[in-house]
Formats: C-alpha cells, structure tokens, sequence
C-alpha cells in the first residue's frame, strides 16, 4: 500500500503541469464553444481544488517520524533499558511535538502569535502527541470504532434491567429544592446564552432575528450606549437586549475582546433576581478552542485551607483574565455602588461554564454570597477537594449525553482504549461496519447484531490485549502493557479532575428520533451524581445535546411540564428521578 501511494503521489506532478496549462489556456481567452470553456473552466477549478486539498492533507496527517520511530517501538520494553535508547526515544516524542505544534499553527495561522498563543499551541501540541503517539490509527478506524461502542452501549444498555426509580410528592424537601434551582438555571440561561453574541441569536431565530436586530446593527452609538463599559459592538448589544428583555440601563460592561485565555464577558442588573449576573461566553472561536486544548492541571491560589487546588489550566487562565477585569478594573465595584443589596450570580454555557465556576471559587473570599449555574460544563476542570469545596454554590446543568460535561483527559484515554479494545474484537470488513454504523446512526436497529469475535459475558474479564491490539498499539505503549507509565496517567501534568458544583441531569424520555427532528423529545430531571459522566457516551445526540438552543428548550419543557404537574391536585412527579 505504501508503494501504491507514493506512486499516486508522483502522478500528482502531471497532474498540477495539466491543470497549470489549462489555466493558462483559459487565461489566454482562446475563442471556441462556450460549453467546451465552461467546461474546461470547471475541470481546472476541481483539478486545483483536489490538488491542494491533498497537499493540505499530506502535510496535516502524514507522519514524518514513522519511519524513525518503527525500530525502537516493535523492540520492546527491555531494548529501552540502555540509556542510550531512551535518550533517542526521547528525542523522537519531542521531535514528535514538534511536529504536531507546526500542525496546529498551520491550522491556526491567523490566531495570533502572542505569548498565549504560544504556550497554547505548545500545550495543545503536547496534548495531542502523547494522545496519538503510541496508536496506528487512521480516521476510518476511529470512525469504525466510534460506531462500533455505540452499537456495545445500546446492547448493554438494553440488556439491563431498569433503575429503581424513587419518586417524590410535590412537597418533598427535595423536590421543592430540584424545582426552585430549575427555575433559576432557566432564568440564568438566558443571560449565558446571550453572551454568545448576535450569531447564537441569529441561529435560534433565523427567520425574524435579522429583522429584530438590524436597526441596531446599523445605528450609530448613542450617548446612552456610551456609558457601558467595554468593547460592545452594536449588533451583540442588540441581540443581548432582546435575549434578556433587559434596558440598555441595566448593563455595567459588555467585553468581545476574544483572545486566547481571554473571553468575552457581561456584568449587569438584574434586578428580577436582584442580583448583579457575570456571564462568560462559551467557545466560539479558534482562540476558544486553544484556550479549550491546554489541558495541563495547574494551582489555584485560593484564601482557603483546601488541599491540592488544581484546574484546567487554560479554564484557569481565562478564569483569572476576568478575574482581573472585575476586580482590579473596578467593574464589579460599580456594580455594586448601584445596587449594594443585590448578589453576584456567575454564569456560562461550556468553556464559559468552567470559567464561571473557577471565578466564583475566586470571588467566594470577597462575595460570601455568591452562586454560579453553569450549563454543559466541562468535566475536567477541578481536583477533588474543590469539587466538593464547589457544591455549596455552584448548580452545573447537563443535558442528555453531551459529550462535554463528560470529557477530560482521562474520559478520552478510557475512550481510546475502548476503541483500540473493539476494533481488536471485530471480525467483519471495515467497509460493511461503515455502512452498518452510518444506518445504524440514521435510522437505528437492533444493537445485538455486534461484529465482534467474543461473547458480550467475556469481554468485561480481559485483562490483556487481543493478538489484534498488537497491529494496533506500539509494543512500548502503556496502553499495550496497562501500565500507569504514560504522560496522560501523569500525576503533575493530567491528574483526574472533575465537573464543578451538584449536577442536575436532564434525561431524555423514550425515542424522539436519532437527531431529535421527528419529534420533540420529552425529559426528566434529577440530581445526578459525578460518577455517572465518567464515561463519554456514543450517540447521535452526543454533540447536538450541547448546543445552547437545545438545552433552553429542554429546559423550558422540562420547568413547564413540573409546573403543569404541581397544578395537579393528588398528582405527583412521577417522571422525576431523585439519586
């Protein structure tokens, strides 16, 4: 195969010589039929659109260490012992980096190229070598694995008896409490999504919304607008005007400056829950998704006597940027000189979620009575200690199997392993699972028609890899010997870390279609225990679940339809779980 595409590689050459003399005969103007020229025109433009998609994709996926590296990964543990080996398997994980971190600023060469964006791309890079060093994977690989583990979840899954449901009346302590914290996290939500700007606007309201915000998109600032700090632009104070029902009066600060470890944010009053609301915007941009990917661990210097203060180190970063803009800019002073009996209330949806979270554990010392709602949070954020230390003020909101509040380090090394582990087990062609998985995806099926060579009894007692893992792992791989020796098992570096607050988990009800889109999906919500999104879940809902306009709507129908329960007179909520 390699020799097959070397040579396809070569042809390339004709192949751009053809396409240039095309272009140029185009260029020249040559008088003849207009179909032949149209024609012509549009084999030129595929042609040259194939050419640097390739050329893109060479230099993005191709590996230049595999040679390099073959020798000293199929020799086994004991040729590492000389100190010599080490030394050069060493430098081949750095050299490895490297390469990934050119990656990365090719994909983000407009970023930027500040101190931030550097440690980020370096961290990323980091990230993503140790993630993909020790594996021989391509794509359709992983797609087939991905397939494979939703077909094994829904066959477990329906294979288990259901979960003894404990339901409560109306007026049980606990359930007074879920309703009263739903209630919030919808009013909340509100303010976290209109931190997203006039695009989420837009988006949820793509027939109406241009029409609502246009005049302020095109109005020139006025005196009033003026004495809102920040940066705001018209077309995001306008879409944030309708999205919280607020006045322009109502607002301290609006921030869009967006670079890496610093994200947009608001302060205002809301003087409905008499509280002065922080909301932090979710990712949106390729310094998001950078600040998103260092996800080293680092301290927390914190006014408190908790042991091991960790979080995610870019969430920290951005945590601190906002931090420093409330505090030392005197933003939330001024807030306070208007409404001093008011309470400072912290939100955010995803990336804004976490930065919420760590910021109310910073504002805690100074603001005893603050609280935070954070929506789809992600789950590698803090240690242990300040996951419990955060469960008396913050409330974190997921929705169904929404990959975030379930991803880490950790959940993605249990991911790759799983992967690795059931592709090792199948025993049919990769194309017949492709084609199996993407119906499977798009109009469901039976889950126990599974391609694997081993019972389902069987597979939860292996404790060594397959014979096939071997054509799968690096034979120096930790995830081949099992042992803790890999830098995502690092105790500095990657330590477990864990969502934010008490989770209240909204769970879908019943089938409303593989997308959502034939009908509208009904669930139920519950307190729900961090244990539960350790493990990321397969699904074609894994992604839409976290989408903000999907969590309002959930979270709409699931308020209305608590409320509608508690009008009922001798109904209880028997749709409710309480763990």
């Amino acid at each position: 195969m390699s020799k097959l595409l070397y040579l396809r590689l070569a042809l390339f050459l004709p192949e751009m010589v053809w396409a240039s003399l095309g272009a140029a005969w185009v260029a020249d103007g040559v008088t003849c039929d207009r179909t032949v020229v149209n024609g012509i025109i549009a084999t030129v433009i595929v042609s040259w659109i194939i050419i640097a998609a390739t050329v893109f994709t060479i230099i993005i996926v191709f590996d230049p260490l595999g040679g390099e590296m073959a020798p000293y990964t199929s020799a086994g543990p004991d040729h590492l012992d000389s100190h010599e080996s080490s030394q050069l398997l060493n430098g081949l994980k750095t050299a490895a980096t490297s390469v990934w971190e050119t990656r990365i600023k090719l994909l983000c060469c407009c970023v930027g190229k500040d101190d931030h964006t550097r440690i980020a791309f370096s961290s990323t890079a980091e990230l993503f070598s140790t993630y993909f060093s020790d594996t021989d994977l391509v794509p359709s690989d992983i797609a087939v694995g991905l397939a494979l583990l939703h077909q094994q979840q829904d066959n477990i899954s329906s294979s288990q008896e259901p979960q003894e449901v404990i339901s409560h009346s109306p007026g049980h302590p606990q359930e007074a409490e879920l309703d009263a914290e739903l209630e919030n996290c919808r009013h909340y939500m509100q303010f976290a999504a209109a931190a997203y700007g006039w695009p989420l606007y837009i988006y949820r309201n793509p027939f109406t919304g241009l029409c609502k915000i246009g005049g302020d998109c095109c109005r020139s600032r006025t005196t009033e607008y003026e004495l809102v700090g920040g940066n705001q632009l018209n077309c995001h104070f306008g879409s944030i005007l309708h999205t919280t029902g607020l006045q322009y009066r109502d607002f301290i600060h609006i921030s869009f400056h967006d670079k890496v470890y610093e994200l947009p944010f608001l302060v205002a009053l809301d003087h409905r829950k008499e509280s002065v609301v922080v909301a932090v915007r979710g990712t949106m941009s390729l310094q998001d998704i950078l600040t998103d990917l260092s996800a080293e661990s680092e301290s927390l210097h914190l006014d408190t006597d908790l042991q091991d203060c960790l979080a995610h180190k870019g969430i920290s970063q951005a945590s601190r940027y906002v931090y420093r803009q409330l505090v030392d800019d005197g933003i939330l002073s001024q807030a306070f000189s208007i409404a001093p009996e008011y309470r400072l209330v912290v939100v955010g949806h995803s990336l804004g979620a976490g930065v919420a979270a760590l910021l109310a554990i910073m504002l805690r010392s100074s603001y005893p009575q603050v609280r935070a709602y954070t929506f789809s949070p992600p789950r590698g954020l803090l240690s242990k200690s300040l996951h419990e230390y955060s469960k008396g003020f913050i409330v974190s909101l997921v929705l169904g199997k929404d990959v975030i509040p379930r991803l880490s380090v950790t959940s993605l090394k249990d991911l790759k392993k799983r992967i690795l582990r059931v592709i090792a087990q199948c025993n049919k062609p990769k194309y017949k699972i492709l084609l199996q998985g993407c119906w499977y995806e798009l109009f469901g099926g039976s889950p126990d028609n599974f391609p694997t060579e081993l019972d389902g009894d069987d597979q939860g007692h292996l404790t060594q890899p397959l014979l096939g893992e071997q054509s799968l792992l690096t034979h120096w791989s930790p995830a081949y010997s099992f042992s803790s020796d890999s830098p995502l098992d690092s105790p500095t570096k990657y330590p477990p870390l864990y969502p934010p607050g008490r989770i209240i988990h909204l769970e879908e009800e019943g089938a409303s279609g593989r997308f959502g889109c034939c009908s509208a999906a009904q669930y139920r919500a519950r307190w729900a225990h961090e244990a539960e999104f350790s493990r990321i879940l397969i699904g074609p809902k894994m992604l839409t679940d976290h989408m903000p306009d999907i969590l309002m709507r959930a979270l709409d129908s699931v308020v209305a339809n608590r409320a509608a329960c508690l009008s009922c007179p001798g109904q209880g909520i028997s749709n409710v779980d309480v763990a």
